[in-house]
């Protein structure tokens, strides 16, 4: 069985049709979603999808590039949530530098990110961690503000010499459409670098669409293509990468499947 631990059913694009996505990745063998948050009304579509299909969890949180307006209520509310037995993790959560210039904005971004981090210390769940062009930042935050039950860094983006730092911090490590593109030469070998222990299979669908795909909506049955080209860079059986990521799923999230 495979499993998709990072998609986005909840957005716009895939939300009507979400019965129509899930049916379809059941069919080509993906049995298990964790649907995303990326703010507090995502977060509670995310929800309501748990309760509509099995095998489909839910994370929840604000993404920093929502962090902007977000309150004090918002952070009850995530939390609230969080007493659903089909919530498995905070998140998405973290630091987005791309469009983020300013020292203060940034900043806001941490100290959401560390709001959160504590929320998920205090009731015992992991988090999913989006760190985009600010890895040094978030290792420094993370070893600053330990995760107690871990965590996945969503799409992971950095260097290769950063996944044993991480990885030393517990964290795992989430693979997406970009190993597929020709031209990623870093999420390839951070692929092959990655211990097994430690590897995830995500879509972060609707974006990031694999090879064949690109240009196309994304969908979770597209964990296939993803699946493959684990296997193919690690010269391995693609049995094996779905062996261990199906364990590393249960370990990290608490939960038997």
């Amino acid at each position: 069985m495979m499993l998709d631990s990072h998609c986005h059913l909840n957005d716009d694009q895939l939300f009507g049709d979400r019965s129509q996505y899930i049916d379809e990745a059941r069919r080509r063998g993906v049995g298990v979603l964790l649907v995303v948050g990326w703010d507090v009304e995502s977060s509670k579509k995310a929800l309501q999808i748990t309760h509509e299909y099995t095998n489909v969890f839910a994370a929840v949180g604000i993404h920093p590039e929502n962090v902007d307006g977000a309150s004090v209520n918002d952070l009850k509310i995530i939390k609230e949530m969080t007493k659903d037995p089909n919530v498995l993790a905070i998140g998405e959560i973290g630091l987005d530098y791309h469009w983020v210039k300013e020292k203060s904005e940034r900043e806001r971004q941490k100290d959401w990110f560390i709001k959160q981090i504590d929320l998920a210390n205090e009731i015992g769940l992991p988090v999913s961690v989006h760190a985009r062009e600010a890895t040094q930042d978030t290792y420094d935050l993370l070893k600053a503000h330990p995760v107690r039950k871990s965590g996945v860094l969503h799409c992971y983006s950095g260097s290769t010499e950063m996944v044993p730092e991480f990885a030393k911090l517990g964290f795992y490590f989430g693979f997406d459409g970009p190993i597929t593109y020709k031209n990623s030469t870093i999420p390839k070998e951070n692929v092959r670098k990655c211990p097994l222990n430690r590897i995830l299979s995500e879509t972060d669908s609707p974006y990031l669409p694999p090879v064949p795909y690109r240009g196309q909506i994304n969908q979770p049955s597209h964990i296939v293509e993803i699946v493959k080209q684990m296997a193919f860079l690690r010269e391995t059986d693609s049995k094996i990468i779905e062996n261990a990521i199906l364990f590393n799923f249960e370990k990290l999230f608490h939960v038997e499947l």
